[in-house]
């Protein structure tokens, strides 16, 4: 980490040397938009379908920034080219910047902007997966932040409700919460979206509730139609998770991710977690690797 350099507000600065002012409204209230991203053989995979979630995130807490995708994107691969990296995670940071310091943020925005990176694994197929292991979660009693308190669809930096969720794995082994919410149906996990195989179709809990409209959801809800697998996306309760025929995670750095146990009960990878991992292994390996497709049937066209 020593080694590395992010780029903070138009300069690439040493790591240990990257700060940002203790008056910055992001630091103050967690007044910020972010996306987390990754990059495989030195291109960000979907920067476009990130780029307008991070324009939607900042509409939906009213901060105009001023600043186009092409000049985000110029300061991500700005990051890449100066740490040497082609497989990476990278986050990228929006924030209402330094302003006086009162709760209601002012209309004029010098807005800071923070990419970070570091090195991972090779994507595609045949890669090493960063995660150690096939998932294990627990549901928690801290309920996911309903629309009318904080928009679910704004990935900000206040992140205090998945903080919360997480602590409580502390009791646990598990490494992933799963949030309710406010009635008790499924939400998502702290840092990822949920999904389970229930007879012949792939379950989903729905946008309508407060749920993040993950970029790697909507790689996978692609691939079940490309596939012709039906999709179920609803409302459902903690016991159908348990009693699903195999289940999975997804977000940007896990991509699919196999569930071992919900609440301690044994769930288990299976056919349909494995098919789509290989249809997404395979997308990475061609669209970023330049390899041919393989896998039992994992054959699929890009998503965008």
């Amino acid at each position: 980490m020593a080694d590395l350099r992010y780029h903070v507000d138009g300069d690439l600065v040493p790591a240990d040397e990257a700060t940002v002012s203790v008056r910055d409204r992001g630091f103050m209230y967690g007044d910020a938009v972010f996306e987390t991203l990754r990059a495989y053989g030195g291109e960000v995979f979907r920067w476009d379908a990130h780029a307008e979630r991070l324009a939607r995130s900042a509409a939906a807490i009213e901060l105009d920034h001023g600043l186009d995708s092409a000049d985000l994107k110029r300061r991500i691969d700005e990051t890449l080219r100066a740490n040497d990296l082609e497989d990476a995670y990278v986050k990228l940071s929006v924030t209402r910047g330094v302003q006086p310091g009162k709760l209601t943020p002012s209309s004029d925005v010098d807005p800071t902007v923070v990419v970070q990176a570091k090195p991972l694994p090779r994507g595609g197929v045949d890669a090493e997966p960063i995660w150690d292991g096939p998932a294990t979660l627990q549901t928690v009693k801290t309920r996911r932040v309903p629309d009318a308190a904080i928009p679910s669809r704004a990935k900000t930096h206040n992140y205090l409700n998945g903080v919360l969720a997480r602590l409580e794995l502390r009791v646990s082994d598990a490494d992933e919460a799963v949030m309710l919410d406010a009635e008790g149906h499924l939400a998502e996990g702290a840092t990822s979206n949920l999904f389970f195989v229930d007879g012949d179709a792939l379950c989903t809990p729905s946008l309508d509730g407060p749920v993040l409209p993950g970029i790697t959801r909507a790689e996978v809800l692609d691939v079940a139609g490309q596939e012709g697998i039906p999709v179920n996306e609803g409302s459902f309760t903690p016991e159908d998770l348990r009693d699903a025929e195999e289940a999975f995670v997804t977000n940007t750095t896990w991509e699919v991710r196999p569930v071992e146990t919900v609440d301690g009960i044994d769930v288990g990878g299976g056919p349909v977690t494995t098919l789509f991992q290989r249809v997404y292994d395979a997308r990475i390996e061609r669209e970023h690797y330049g390899g041919e497709r393989i896998g039992d049937g994992a054959e699929s066209g890009p998503a965008d």
